[in-house]
């Protein structure tokens, strides 16, 4: 191993200024309308209000940072009608609904490298320190890393890119521009399109299954598979469980954070929001566009409707309808939950006065 230098000690810089471009084009791409000011400035990175400087972009989602709307030095910045007159002389406002969503637009543009994880190498193919079955399928560009392994009969789409010391076992299906991250699992697994596994990921394993009782409990062979539709995204160390006697399915779209857990036979639906640290039990139905807060649990065999939001570390014990706000435990409507909770401190604050 060589000797650091003091080149070699300098932080270095993951993602690279952005190629410079004119507000005009970010206005087209965040779909904005630029209300005031010369459209053909140069922008070449992104920057907080209070760290704005010429040539970044900034802008204003959340109202406490008025104030550094009021005197940021940005070239131009994302702002909602409402705070629009906010925006100082010599910034270029550009006027958009929704500024964070317009900025998700833009990011993505200026920096395509920040939309993947990043690989641990730089080589463009399949790694002389990565083990191939040969029966396994791996489309037009695909890139192993050192260190994965990819059984027999597995089928990678063009495109897709398996991280170093990860795991495709025998007979997992892989679509197009897929990333899998360092060291994870994937085994009875079929992935859809531009699915994206962070490192550490596990799907597939055996569902926890046992035919409980006194003299030991025997284990139930778990015989279905993962199935993940496209544009999924899952964090690192969330385990999804095969089905038993069913797939578990998670609907295209959907975004898992890190740390979730999801048991045998659940059946998430589309562009569903699940945050860290959530545990989901067998046989759970999720409707498209649920959203669940971090360290929610979800009982088995129940189903959240359509559009439902509940709160972070709330429990769900029974079904729940579509399009509802829900929190505590039991999960209840968030209004029911917060009175509850206001009369108990009041009854709390009486005693305490006794």
């Amino acid at each position: 191993m060589t000797e650091p230098t003091n080149q070699t000690k300098v932080s270095p810089v993951f993602f690279p200024d952005a190629q410079k471009v004119t507000v005009r084009e970010i206005a087209e791409w965040a779909g904005a309308e630029i209300v005031r000011g010369d459209g053909e400035l140069t922008i070449s990175g992104v920057a907080p209000l209070d760290e704005g400087v010429p040539g970044t972009l900034a802008f204003l989602d959340n109202p406490k940072y008025l104030d550094h709307l009021e005197t940021t030095k940005a070239t131009a910045c994302l702002v909602s009608k409402k705070h629009l007159s906010k925006v100082p002389e010599g910034v270029v406002p550009l006027l958009t609904k929704d500024p964070y969503r317009s900025l998700a637009a833009v990011l993505g543009e200026l920096y395509p490298a920040g939309m993947r994880p990043l690989s641990a190498t730089n080589e463009r193919s399949v790694s002389a320190r990565a083990y191939v079955e040969d029966s396994a399928q791996l489309g037009e560009g695909v890139v192993v890393e050192a260190g994965a392994v990819i059984g027999a009969n597995v089928v990678i789409g063009a495109g897709s890119q398996i991280g170093p010391g990860a795991v495709i076992a025998a007979n997992c299906q892989l679509g197009d521009k897929c990333f899998v991250g360092a060291n994870a699992s994937v085994q009875h697994s079929v992935l859809g399109d531009r699915v994206i596994i962070h490192p550490g990921v596990c799907l597939g394993q055996d569902g926890f299954g046992f035919a409980m009782g006194a003299g030991g409990h025997v284990k139930v062979p778990q015989l279905g598979r993962v199935v993940i539709g496209s544009d999924v995204e899952i964090g690192s160390g969330t385990c999804i469980d095969r089905g038993a006697n069913r797939d578990t399915i998670v609907g295209e779209g959907t975004k898992i954070d890190n740390q979730v857990q999801i048991g045998h036979n659940v059946n998430i639906g589309k562009h569903c929001v699940i945050v860290s640290q959530v545990g989901i039990s067998g046989s759970a139905i999720l409707e498209d566009y649920v959203a669940i807060g971090g360290q929610a649990g979800v009982n088995g065999h129940v189903r959240i409707g359509q559009g439902t939001h509940v709160a972070g570390a709330s429990i769900v014990h029974g079904d729940l309808p579509a399009g509802g706000r829900f929190g505590g435990v039991p999960a209840r409507p968030i209004r029911d939950w917060v009175r509850e909770e206001l009369a108990l401190r009041r009854l709390a604050a009486q005693e305490s006065k006794k």
